[in-house]
């Protein structure tokens, strides 16, 4: 497994090795081995995926602690940009967004740690979307800020009024000093 630092501190692009042959392929999407040699310790307790189709844009989520997550997120069927947003309170980079494409071609997964604030948007016709999570979910944690925030500049490559969004999701509000996690 490749590990690519990205602008973030501690946000990580992991890169699987591949093996293709006639028959099609094989990779190791997650080893706790060769994760914590390469990463660092994690305890992995929830496994959630979900499918979308074109257009819709899922975040920006979070749990607010001490329900915090980390995440490993990767997309196993389309296309999706994903979107991860830095919120840890005292960060250099709180309220920075990095962006990545992540699909079924070219099997990269992001390693989001506790702190950041989450989403992606589908780019293929439909997507499957797959997150490791270490910490369950909990309804009285979960938050979010809006997608469409202008202060985070983020390009969700899809024109806003072709994104399929929850109404939650619509009705959240910007990212504000508050956030920080």
């Amino acid at each position: 497994m490749n590990v690519i630092k990205t602008t973030i501190p501690g946000l990580l692009i992991l890169e699987p090795r591949v093996f293709k042959d006639s028959r099609g392929y094989f990779l190791e999407s997650f080893s706790k081995r060769v994760f914590e040699e390469l990463v660092g310790p994690v305890t992995f307790v929830q496994d959630n995926e979900s499918r979308s189709v074109k257009g819709v844009v899922r975040g920006l989520h979070f749990q607010k602690p001490p329900y915090s997550q980390a995440k490993l997120v990767r997309c196993t069927r389309g296309r999706v940009l994903d979107v991860v947003v830095d919120i840890r309170k005292g960060s250099a980079t709180f309220g920075k967004s990095f962006s990545a494409i992540l699909s079924e071609e070219n099997h990269l997964q992001i390693f989001i740690p506790k702190g950041f604030a989450h989403g992606f948007s589908v780019l293929s016709d439909v997507a499957v979307f797959q997150y490791l999570c270490d910490e369950y979910y909990h309804p009285e944690a979960e938050a979010g800020i809006s997608a469409l925030d202008p202060s985070l500049g983020i390009d969700w490559l899809i024109p806003e009024e072709e994104m399929i969004m929850s109404d939650k999701d619509r009705g959240r509000s910007c990212l504000t000093p508050e956030d920080a996690i």
